[in-house]
């Protein structure tokens, strides 16, 4: 890899505003806050609006539409069963 070209990749927690879920992970972004985590050091802090604690897919929360496709317009349009 050439030197002085990559951003620096570091350890980061992402806090989860509105659910309030913490998590460690890597990432090359920064952030001028700062948290203190349960090993004790302290890493920037990333906020996120969305996590999989409030992702409504990952919750069980997200409504799947019943509408059907082509085939079953078709079929209730011309009463085929």
């Amino acid at each position: 890899m050439k030197q002085g070209i990559h951003p620096e990749y570091q350890k980061v927690v992402f806090l989860d505003t509105s659910s309030d879920y913490k998590f460690l992970g890597g990432s090359t972004k920064t952030s001028e806050e700062t948290i203190e985590w349960e090993d004790g050091k302290t890493y920037p802090l990333i906020r996120v609006e969305i996590s999989s604690a409030s992702h409504p897919f990952y919750t069980g929360k997200q409504k799947a539409d019943k509408v059907g496709g082509r085939v079953d317009k078709f079929k209730k349009k011309y009463n085929f069963k």
